[in-house]
């Protein structure tokens, strides 16, 4: 059990022990690419790839190749419905494998924090992915959710 002392961030979701609500959009897809020191790539290294969950601070999705923790990614979610994709930042948190023939991985990505800095999302995109959250988080979740992904998000100031 924890004392008030314990508590550096409020729980907001405490039997997840997270900040936000995680919530699936049927139909979503994610496309990636492995961020590069040297020359970027334009091309995606993988493409609609199946959305398992999304957060404010993060998301789950299904893969053909193993990501290794810490690798950093240039996302683009295609959402049913939505006329753009939404593009975020972020980095691989943790990786298993998947009981999907198609898609043998299953991976957790942090999104980078929000704000106008280079390297971080754009402030809108979090208002977006509120708005998402308001559209399809009512809606009865049947998927069990692994405790093992982050879903911590920061927006930092200019």
């Amino acid at each position: 059990m924890s004392t008030p002392e314990d508590k550096t961030q409020p729980d907001i979701y405490p039997e997840e022990k997270r900040l936000s609500q995680r919530f699936v959009i049927p139909g979503a897809t994610v496309s990636y690419r492995k961020e590069r020191w040297l020359g970027q790539k334009k091309d995606f290294d993988e493409e609609f790839c199946p959305l398992q969950n999304i957060s404010r601070g993060g998301l789950s999705f299904l893969c053909r190749q193993h990501l290794k923790p810490g690798t950093e990614l240039s996302l683009q979610l295609s959402i049913p419905g939505e006329r753009v994709p939404l593009s975020q930042l972020g980095s691989v948190r943790w990786s298993t494998a998947s009981d999907n023939k198609n898609f043998p991985y299953r991976v957790g990505v942090q999104f980078n924090a929000y704000g106008n800095k280079k390297g971080q999302n754009y402030p809108g995109n979090l208002v977006k992915i509120i708005s998402l959250e308001h559209k399809f988080a009512d809606r009865k979740q049947t998927e069990k959710v692994d405790e093992t992904d982050s879903d911590e998000y920061k927006v930092e100031s200019s």
